[in-house]
């Protein structure tokens, strides 16, 4: 997916808020309208899909509005197609056609991405596996134009074609070997670092005190009447 430039996006939004449906929003409501797109734009070039996150965001939308699901919905599919040039279904089609012929080194592409999630584990960078995963999925996807989900099913053949070994066997290894010390090794000197910030504060240090007085006060003689 190729991100828009600024000059463009803000062209974009100019031509959204004065469309039909812009026109009819409030300031705050066409903001929130615009977020949800962006919103559908992400979970279309994820997953490709949009119905369901669509009839949830419009559905919440027309709750603390005046309109109904429906038009709320009606809303965002107008704005979504003023801001990004496509409609939803467009842009879905559009990740489906580019599946269906991709490069011949996809594979090759998809296998080098699996290495570089492997290095983000393995350079102490306190990311899991499947995080690295999904970003790296992320790359690849935009790189092909295809969607996350598309990018994460090459990458998982890809490797199993290489390695005879499904990718999140080696994934969990990796987080094993380094993900889970780095974790450990930082909470543990995160509680050393509460301990002495505790031993360090005031009121600890006063009620240590006060604790020591009175017991120098207990074990002192008692004076004779």
């Amino acid at each position: 997916m190729t991100q828009p430039n600024n000059k463009f996006e803000h062209e974009k939004l100019a031509e959204a808020r004065e469309s039909f449906s812009g026109r009819l929003l409030s300031d705050s409501q066409f903001e929130e309208a615009i977020a949800i797109t962006r919103i559908i734009e992400r979970e279309i070039n994820k997953s490709g899909a949009f119905k369901d996150k669509l009839g949830d965001y419009a559905y919440a939308m027309a709750r603390t509005e005046r309109m109904d699901a429906l038009k709320a919905e009606t809303v965002v599919r107008d704005l979504f197609k003023a801001r990004t040039g496509q409609t939803m279904n467009q842009m879905r089609e559009q990740l489906a056609a580019r599946e269906e012929k991709l490069p011949k080194d996809a594979l090759e592409k998809a296998y080098n991405s699996i290495m570089q999630a492997g290095a983000h584990v393995q350079s102490g960078e306190k990311i899991t596996f499947y995080r690295a995963f999904a970003f790296e999925a992320q790359q690849l996807g935009a790189e092909l134009g295809i969607t996350d989900a598309a990018a994460k099913s090459l990458m998982r053949e890809s490797f199993k074609q290489a390695e005879n070994k499904d990718v999140f066997e080696w994934g969990k290894e990796l987080d094993e070997t380094y993900y889970r010390p780095q974790i450990e090794a930082e909470a543990k000197m995160r509680g050393r670092e509460e301990d002495g910030k505790e031993a360090n504060h005031p009121e600890t240090t006063t009620r240590q005190f006060s604790q020591s007085s009175l017991s120098l006060r207990r074990g002192a003689p008692r004076l004779s009447r």
